[in-house]
């Protein structure tokens, strides 16, 4: 069996770690896997480019434009939203033509236009979809957040500056639609909280919707020394919470909550400002955010590489998570493979991994004061760091989440015959 995962980016952004951790862990299971991408930035012999690069960014340069101009050259939410307007075409490509299965994963902002994907729709070959946000549900949004008009038709876009009847949202859906009629493509949602959204939405009315979580690499990931970790970062605070995204200051994110939970820690729950450290890392571009912090902090920028991200989950008490919504949350399981405990909210695909106060903290939604209480019942939880990690290789270990694709694989290779 050979199958084509297909993915904008080889590594920036969660949905590309997802799926190159998926390619590797289906050619560690019995499947020759490759990866096609637009973006590629390693030497991985099985991860292949899809062409110009050029092509590809002449396309995302169009989409961008097509976006900013009909909101009146307004950057507000240009990149919250995609249009799938241009694109490459990856049926041409050899990786394409050898494939038995193609698996899509996040594929926006110039790899694949809603042309390109009827083409693959077309060539007749089965066809895997993972959602690592909404946008295959809605017309353009990557987050629905409260709105939920994508569960009878897009319009009216509360993204866009002069939403209407007929704005690019509506014109989108119905692009959109056009695509996937009469399309046979088997949606696999990252948690049951988008899966529960992708099947009330209208344009996957029909489709089947599967749940299969993120897998982990977790023997790339290790239970270090915290002290020891602390001492190379230079950390010498009581306490260390860690918190990371590949953009930290994207309002979708809620840094703002972290830093009023952390307020509160000092304010009200007795810390004093030095006690406690703010372990950063991702990148930052308004750091403006960063002013006025209530603790001390250390930011180390973008991280790649499992031992690195090790040393940081290892050194902190906990790892939170303040966003508005996650579809996953890639960065809770591999805290919990490094013997640190997750606090995040009590919404979205974070309740697929936290078990509140067994393995971890489920504060009130959008409440900080319930944040800092998470953080707060982490630093005096006395939960063995080994049952931690036991439990990630339970549940997204590789094998476990590939065995679950194969499945899917082996069912559509059977429907073809």
């Amino acid at each position: 069996m050979k199958v084509l995962t297909v993915n904008t980016s080889e590594s920036t952004g969660g949905a590309a770690v997802a799926a190159k951790r998926l390619t590797e862990a289906l050619n560690n299971n019995g499947v020759k896997a490759r990866m096609l991408v637009a973006d590629k930035h390693s030497d991985t012999l099985y991860v292949s480019s899809c062409g110009s690069r050029m092509r590809y960014k002449a396309a995302f340069v169009v989409e961008r434009a097509a976006i900013w101009i009909n909101n009146l050259f307004s950057r507000k939410n240009l990149f919250a939203v995609s249009t799938a307007c241009a694109g490459v075409d990856i049926t041409q490509t050899p990786e394409f033509k050898e494939a038995d299965i193609i698996h899509l994963h996040w594929i926006n902002q110039g790899l694949l236009s809603l042309k390109g994907i009827r083409k693959i729709i077309n060539s007749g070959k089965p066809i895997v979809w993972t959602m690592h946000d909404m946008w295959e549900c809605t017309a353009i949004c990557h987050h629905a957040h409260t709105c939920d008009k994508y569960t009878e038709e897009c319009r009216e876009c509360p993204m866009l500056r002069f939403p209407g009847r007929h704005d690019l949202a509506h014109r989108t859906f119905v692009r959109k639609r056009a695509m996937l009629d009469g399309a046979h493509i088997h949606f696999v949602a990252v948690s049951r909280w988008l899966a529960d959204r992708a099947r009330s939405g209208a344009l996957l009315q029909g489709m089947p919707v599967h749940v299969i979580p993120n897998s982990l690499s977790v023997g790339k990931f290790a239970v270090l020394d915290r002290q020891e970790c602390r001492a190379a970062l230079g950390i010498k605070n009581k306490y260390v919470v860690a918190s990371g995204a590949a953009r930290i200051d994207t309002p979708i994110k809620g840094f703002h909550f972290l830093k009023e939970a952390l307020a509160r820690l000092v304010g009200r729950h007795g810390y004093a400002k030095s006690d406690i450290c703010l372990l950063l890392f991702g990148a930052i571009r308004d750091r403006s955010i960063l002013d006025d912090m209530p603790t001390e902090y250390l930011h180390v920028g973008s991280v790649s590489g499992e031992r690195a991200l090790s040393r940081i989950y290892s050194a902190a008490d906990a790892l939170v998570s303040s966003s508005l919504y996650e579809t996953f949350g890639q960065t809770l399981i591999e805290a919990q493979a490094c013997g640190c405990l997750p606090v995040s909210f009590n919404n979205s695909g974070q309740t697929d991994i936290i078990r509140h106060k067994e393995n971890g903290f489920l504060a009130e939604y959008q409440s900080a004061d319930d944040l800092a209480a998470g953080i707060d019942w982490s630093f005096k939880a006395d939960i063995p760091r080994e049952r931690l990690r036991d439990e990630a290789h339970r549940r997204f270990s590789e094998s476990a989440v590939a065995g679950k694709y194969i499945d899917i694989y082996n069912e559509l290779i059977n429907e073809k015959a």
